[in-house]
C-alpha cells in the first residue's frame, strides 16, 4: 500500500518545541515548509494539518497537539475521517537507540517503551502495521536519565546531525510513498553524517 499520511510525534507547546522528543514533529514541519504549505490547527484531527502534493503523492501531513503519551486519538481521528488504513501511515519519532545523524524505516514491531508508539498501537486496536521513521536522538547512557534527556534540547552539533537525517530523509521519501521500501531503506539506511 502507498502512504497517504505522516505523522510526526512531539509534545504541543513553545516549551518542548526544540526537544529531542519532537524530531518527528520537526520532519513534518520541514516537509510543510517545503511544499509552501502551513500546518494548520485543526480541531477534528486535535492536531496541526495540512496536505501537500511531494512527486506523485498527495499526502496528509499531521502533528497531534495532544501530549506524546496521547498521540493516538490524533491518528485515529485522521485515519477515521480519510478512510486511511495502519498501513498506509509513516509514523515519524525519536528514536533513543539510533545516534542523531542517522535514521531508520521500519514497519511494524512493537512499540519499544516510546509512549507514543504505545498510545497509537492502542488507538488503533492494536494494529501494529504501520511504517515508522525512526529519526535518531541518541541515548543518555542510564535508564534513569531518559525522561530529562528526551525533554532537553540538543546541542548545537545534534541538532545539525539531526537536521541532515531529517534532509536526507526527505531524498527517500518518494521511494518510500511509492511502497519501494526496500530502495528506501538501502539509501537512508547507508547515510553517514558528515
Amino acid at each position: 500500500m502507498a502512504v497517504k499520511a505522516i505523522i510526526g510525534l512531539g509534545n504541543p507547546g513553545p516549551e518542548y518545541e526544540n526537544t529531542r522528543h519532537n524530531a518527528g514533529a520537526w520532519l513534518v514541519e520541514q516537509l510543510a515548509r517545503g511544499a509552501a504549505e502551513t500546518l494548520r490547527s485543526e480541531r477534528k484531527f486535535l492536531g496541526l494539518y495540512t496536505r501537500i502534493r511531494l512527486g506523485e503523492h498527495d499526502l496528509h501531513l499531521l502533528n497531534p497537539t495532544t501530549f506524546m503519551n496521547r498521540s493516538g486519538a490524533s491518528v485515529a481521528a485522521l485515519c477515521q475521517f480519510f478512510k486511511i488504513m495502519p498501513d498506509e501511515l509513516l509514523v515519524a519519532h525519536d528514536e533513543l537507540d539510533i545516534d542523531p545523524g542517522y535514521a531508520r524505516y521500519k514497519t511494524g514491531g512493537g512499540h519499544g517503551g516510546h509512549n507514543g508508539l504505545r498510545d497509537i498501537v492502542s488507538a488503533l486496536g492494536n494494529n501494529n502495521g504501520f511504517h515508522r521513521l525512526r529519526i535518531g536522538i541518541g541515548h543518555p547512557g542510564s535508564a534513569k536519565q531518559v525522561t530529562h534527556y528526551v525533554l532537553g534540547s540538543p546541542a548545537k552539533t545534534e541538532r545539525h546531525a539531526i537536521d541532515d537525517a531529517i534532509d536526507e530523509i526527505q531524498v527517500t521519501l518518494p521511494d518510500a510513498l511509492a511502497g519501494n521500501w526496500a530502495k528506501a531503506m538501502n539509501r537512508l539506511h547507508s547515510f553517514k553524517p558528515d
